[in-house]
C-alpha cells in the first residue's frame, strides 16, 4: 500500500516539480493548507449549517477535533515527503515509526479528554446511568486512562517490533500478586460501586443494619458507609460487609413515612370500645401524627394477664420516632388514669403456711 501511494504521489507532482525536494516541500506544505482549510471548514459547519450558535459541548468537541486532525494531516505531509525522497529502507522505516508514534500519543491525548468529559457530563445526570455519581467519577476516570494509557502503550511498542509476551506474563503475575494482596480493598471498591449503581440507600436514609445499628446514612464512600446513630456515633462499615448482609431501610418504600407501634395491655373486664376509643383520640390528638394514613387501634391477642391493644400512628419521619412515641406511651398512661381503665402488671403472692417455729413446744 505504500509503494502505491509512494506512486500516486510521485506521478502527481511530478506533473509540476522535476526536482524531488521540491516534489517533498510541495507535499508537506499541501498538507499543511489541507489541515488549515479543514480546521476553517469544522469551524464554519458549527456555525453556519447548524443554524444556531455553537454550544458549549459543541465548542469543546471543536476545539478537542481541530488540533490532532490538524497535526495528524501535517504526519502524513511528512510521511509522503519522506516516501518522495525515496530515502534507505532503515532510514525510511525509523521516520515512519517515529510518525506513527506521534499519531498514536496525539489521539490518545484526544480520547483522554474526549472521555474525561464525556464521563462529567453523564455523572451530571445521575438518573441515566445510576452507577456513575459525582463520587463514583475518579474512579471511571481512572479506569478510562488507565485503559486509554495501556492500549496505546501495547500500539507503541507493536510499532517499535518489541515483544510484549514477556511484558504481558509480567504483568499477569503482577497483577495476581496484587489481588491477593488487596483483595479487600477491591471487595470494598467493587461493592461500593454496586451499592451506588443498585442503590438500596441514599444518604439521609435511617436503615437498621443486621447488627442492631440504627442511624442515618451520612456518607457513601468507594470504601465504606458511615451512618451516624442516634447515640451521635459515627459508625464506619466497609462496603463488602454491606453488600453482604441485611439492611432495613426504614426510609424506603413509596414514602420517608414510619409508621410506630404503642402497646398497652389492660386488664380482663376492661370495656374494650372505650378502650379503643380512648387510643385513637389519643393519636388523633398528638400534633406530630399524620392525619393520612389516619391513627389505627388493632386488638392483638388473649394476653396471659392483659387484653393486648396495639396504636397504630404514622410520622413523617424515622428519626422522630423516639421522641413521638414518649409522647403518645405519656398521653394513653394519663388517659388511661382519667377513665379508670386498669393497665395490669405482674403480680406475685406468697402465703405462708405457718410461721417458722411456730411448731416448737415453748419451754
Amino acid at each position: 500500500m505504500l509503494e502505491q501511494w509512494q506512486q500516486l504521489l510521485a506521478t502527481s507532482f511530478s506533473v509540476f516539480l522535476d526536482d524531488i525536494y521540491l516534489q517533498a516541500l510541495a507535499a508537506l506544505v499541501g498538507f499543511c493548507f489541507i489541515g488549515l482549510l479543514f480546521d476553517r471548514m469544522l469551524a464554519l459547519w458549527l456555525k453556519f449549517f447548524s443554524g444556531k450558535q455553537p454550544s458549549a459541548s459543541e465548542q469543546h468537541m471543536l476545539e478537542y477535533f481541530r488540533r490532532p486532525v490538524f497535526y495528524s494531516l501535517i504526519l502524513t505531509g511528512l510521511a509522503s515527503a519522506s516516501l518522495l525522497l525515496a530515502l534507505a529502507e532503515n532510514i525510511q522505516s525509523l521516520i515512519f515509526s517515529v510518525l506513527y508514534t506521534l499519531a498514536i500519543i496525539i489521539w490518545a491525548r484526544l480520547l483522554l479528554k474526549i472521555s474525561k468529559k464525556t464521563l462529567q457530563s453523564f455523572s451530571s445526570h445521575p438518573e441515566k446511568v445510576k452507577v456513575l455519581t459525582p463520587k463514583t467519577l475518579p474512579l471511571f476516570e481512572n479506569i478510562a486512562f488507565i485503559l486509554i494509557i495501556v492500549i496505546a502503550v501495547y500500539y507503541i511498542f507493536i510499532n517499535w517490533n518489541i515483544d510484549m509476551t514477556a511484558w504481558l506474563a509480567s504483568a499477569g503475575i503482577v497483577g495476581i500478586a496484587v489481588g491477593f494482596a488487596a483483595k479487600d480493598t477491591l471487595a470494598n471498591l467493587f461493592s461500593g460501586v454496586f451499592i451506588m449503581a443498585d442503590a438500596p440507600y441514599k444518604i439521609g436514609d435511617f436503615v437498621v443494619l443486621d447488627g442492631g445499628e440504627r442511624g442515618e446514612i451520612t456518607q457513601i464512600g468507594i470504601r465504606s458507609t458511615r451512618l451516624l446513630t442516634r447515640d451521635d456515633v459515627e459508625v464506619t462499615v466497609p462496603n463488602s460487609v454491606m453488600g453482604n448482609t441485611k439492611i432495613i431501610n426504614e426510609s424506603g418504600g413509596r414514602h420517608e413515612k414510619f409508621r410506630i407501634r404503642v402497646q398497652v395491655g389492660v386488664a380482663y373486664g376492661s370495656d374494650i370500645d372505650k378502650v379503643r376509643d380512648i387510643l385513637m383520640q389519643v393519636g388523633m390528638d398528638e400534633e406530630t401524627t399524620c392525619d393520612s394514613p389516619e391513627p389505627r387501634v388493632r386488638f392483638r391477642q388473649f394476653g396471659p394477664s392483659s387484653l393486648d391493644f396495639e396504636l397504630c400512628c404514622w410520622i413523617e419521619q424515622p428519626v422522630l420516632r423516639g421522641r413521638i412515641l414518649d409522647k403518645l406511651n405519656t398521653a394513653v398512661y394519663k388517659a388511661f388514669i382519667k377513665e379508670g381503665i386498669e393497665i395490669p402488671y405482674a403480680k406475685q403472692d406468697l402465703y405462708i403456711k405457718e410461721m417458722p417455729g411456730s411448731g416448737c413446744s415453748g419451754e
